[in-house]
């Protein structure tokens, strides 16, 4: 227990307490050196990654990555840093890699093969992808985009046909009407879908393009659940309702849904389905170990059979906060020993 445990996070952003700092990492520090692990935070400055590099080499055992993506201007400096750390035998909390394997909204298309997402789902990375398949699978039923990049349900568009089409057409005309949500605040607009399409183009180009093609789920009305895991730990449910209003879909606060937490005993159901489906997952998403803080989120469906099912709508690890609940600093301080424990045990061996 001589080396520390570093969390990184960065200066600035709407996301840090009066001292500087987010909420809910120095809990984490103080929870930990209550338990005899020292622990300390540093900010990540492109200046001096060299720097940093060398002491946490130095004197880390671990790391723990707090930095929100939208307040981070040099994230592939970042990811290699830690990438580096990790070569060098410093423990990824989570792996850089794993980070973007998780975080991705790609990540629905390769996990068609598990049983958490429809086999109609589709990832384009290219604009002609984009043309060729869209209009196809608006033909057969209501569509979600969802833009890589952004947050808060900006960018991610439920699309619905205005008129049907005729018996028999498999591909939507591009001059058809259209009526497209958005999920930042359920505003709604009306395109032709060549027009639309061109739109959403922006959200392909450029690092980290791409989007994602899903079937709408016309129960997301009845909320959005997410799971809050630590590693392979559900540790709460958190239900998240859209606003009661006509084309409200979004589980965002900013868009007025209302949240309520749950324990995971309340969702076994889902859970235990989650759990069994999470060896496939790991090894679909690149073998890396599981994100120390992380969540799934999920919406309701109907199977063929008329029981209810649960579809994965995209997960996050990035940084997930949790500065209304931060209690729970002390679970993820005991899953950091855990983490540690494992680890020195596998070299010694």
């Amino acid at each position: 227990m001589d080396k520390k445990v570093i969390f990184f996070e960065v200066e600035g952003g709407t996301d840090k307490g009066p001292d500087g700092y987010r909420p809910d990492t120095m809990p984490m520090v103080e929870a930990l050196q209550q338990r005899g692990q020292d622990a300390e935070v540093l900010f990540f400055d492109i200046t001096k990654k060299q720097e940093i590099f060398h002491y946490v080499k130095e004197h880390g055992i671990a790391y723990v990555s707090r930095i929100n993506p939208g307040n981070l201007q040099h994230e592939e400096e970042y990811f290699a840093m830690l990438r580096e750390l990790c070569q060098a035998g410093v423990i990824g909390m989570p792996h850089p890699d794993a980070m973007i394997s998780y975080g991705s909204k790609d990540v629905l298309s390769k996990l068609t093969t598990t049983n958490l997402v429809p086999d109609d789902t589709f990832a384009y990375y290219t604009i002609e992808a984009f043309k060729k398949q869209f209009p196809t699978s608006l033909a057969l039923t209501e569509r979600v985009l969802k833009q890589n990049r952004g947050s808060t349900g900006e960018g991610i568009w439920r699309v619905k046909l205005v008129e049907p089409l005729a018996e028999g057409i498999t591909e939507v005309p591009l001059d058809a009407q259209i009526k497209c949500t958005e999920a930042k605040d359920n505003h709604v607009e009306y395109w032709q879908l060549g027009d639309f399409m061109t739109f959403c183009e922006q959200y392909i180009t450029g690092t980290n393009g791409m989007l994602i093609d899903m079937r709408f789920l016309p129960r997301i009305t009845e909320g959005e659940i997410r799971l809050f895991m630590l590693r392979d730990h559900p540790v709460h449910v958190v239900h998240k309702k859209p606003a009661a209003t006509e084309d409200a879909f979004s589980a965002t606060l900013f868009s007025g849904a209302q949240y309520r937490y749950d324990k995971p005993e309340d969702w076994q159901e889902l859970v235990q389905n989650f759990l069994k489906q999470l060896p496939q997952v790991t090894n679909l998403l690149g073998n890396y170990d599981l994100p120390l803080i992380w969540t799934a989120d999920f919406m309701l469906d109907t199977n063929e059979v008329g029981e209810d099912c649960y579809i994965l709508g995209e997960m996050n690890c990035s940084c997930v906060g949790f500065t209304s609940e931060l209690a729970l600093a002390h679970e993820v301080a005991e899953e950091i020993l855990a983490c540690l424990k494992e680890h020195t045990e596998a070299i010694a061996q």
